[in-house]
């Protein structure tokens, strides 16, 4: 909490209000602050919060203080949070309600639930990082009630001497990527080599490979997956190569494979029907590829989806995701799929896209 400061509450220039959610309380680590239930607001730019009955109580925090943040399930009496682990608090912090904390997260506790709208818009918020690319360009002030603080002032100097930092490291970390992603590639080339080297061995039964080691190196190569791996070396970069790695894809693809392109990939799994494979590439409207089970019938998906919302009364693709054990690109496939097919409708409000039931 010792990372918050007072605010008048008013958005900035460049700064644009996301969502916001009533009653929610704050937590100081596993403490509850002394604040009461007030207004969670999530900008652009910031995380703040207002007391409901004294509008002038407001504090915030940058997103950028933010490092990463999880949810904590509701229990017997306990409301839904969302735990936010925070970067130390720096040393021209503007006053706020607490000068130190023992804690380095904090805890928002949704008392009228909103939490799984809430928690998708920050996680949208983070990954693309708006404050980045569109810094205020008016001041912070930090002021709540009586209590009054300094004014931080950012010039275009100060924004473009940010940006060059920015730019400096992501180039960094660009250089640092692709310097791993090579040490990788070399080492999965070594694994290959090393795995048709000892699988060789072990059917050939030559060199100095007792009885024991077989065994072993039987059950490390098949919990791998790589015993006999497909590679452009072996198999050609052509229509065999994607062949071949069809039906390796067919028999592991759930377990480690080699290093492949999207695009390899892809034709592989173009293949698996001419292969009769028990497996498919299913292609949804917009364009979202999955590799699905050929017994996975479109009428059970969309008889699943059915279900769930009439059960529910209605669902966004979060809530059918974590009920089905999908992700929500998928889970909001079906719901889509569901609706096409005239069964489902949807209400796309400011608070997402949310599925009934289909009475018309």
């Amino acid at each position: 909490m010792d990372r918050f400061m007072w605010t008048n509450g008013l958005l900035e220039m460049n700064e644009t209000l996301v969502i916001q959610q009533r009653g929610v309380r704050l937590y100081d680590g596993d403490e509850k602050a002394k604040l009461e239930v007030g207004v969670v607001l999530l900008s652009t730019h910031r995380l703040l919060w207002r007391d409901l009955k004294n509008h002038e109580c407001c504090i915030c925090i940058p997103l950028s203080q933010i490092i990463f943040f999880e949810e904590q399930a509701a229990g017997i009496g306990k409301s839904a949070k969302i735990v936010i682990h925070l970067h130390p608090a720096p040393a021209n912090k503007e006053p706020g309600p607490y000068q130190n904390s023992k804690f380095s997260y904090i805890k928002l506790s949704f008392k009228e639930h909103g939490q799984i709208e809430f928690y998708r818009r920050l996680t949208e918020e983070m990954i693309q990082k708006r404050w980045e690319s569109t810094p205020a360009s008016q001041p912070i002030t930090a002021t709540a009630g009586l209590k009054t603080g300094r004014t931080r002032a950012v010039g275009i100097v100060g924004i473009e001497r940010k940006l060059e930092e920015k730019r400096k490291e992501t180039d960094k970390n660009i250089s640092e990527a692709f310097e791993d992603l090579s040490k990788l590639m070399e080492k999965a080339k070594e694994m290959v080599e090393l795995s048709r080297s000892i699988a060789s061995k072990i059917k050939d039964k030559q060199g100095d490979i007792t009885e024991d080691e077989t065994i072993r190196f039987k059950s490390y190569l098949l919990s791998m997956g790589i015993a006999n791996p497909v590679t452009r070396e072996t198999h050609g970069s052509g229509t065999h190569y994607h062949m071949q790695l069809a039906r390796q894809l067919g028999d592991i693809l759930q377990a480690p494979l080699e290093l492949l392109s999207p695009e390899d990939l892809v034709n592989a799994c173009k293949m698996f029907e001419s292969l009769k494979l028990p497996l498919r590439l299913r292609v949804f409207d917009s364009g979202v590829m999955v590799v699905q089970l050929q017994s996975h019938s479109e009428e059970e998906m969309i008889a699943s989806a059915i279900d769930s919302v009439s059960e529910k009364g209605s669902l966004t693709a979060e809530e059918f995701g974590k009920l089905l054990g999908l992700s929500v690109l998928l889970a909001k496939e079906r719901l889509l799929l569901a609706e096409k097919m005239g069964h489902l409708c949807r209400d796309d409000s400011v608070e997402g896209l949310r599925f009934y039931p289909n009475l018309f």
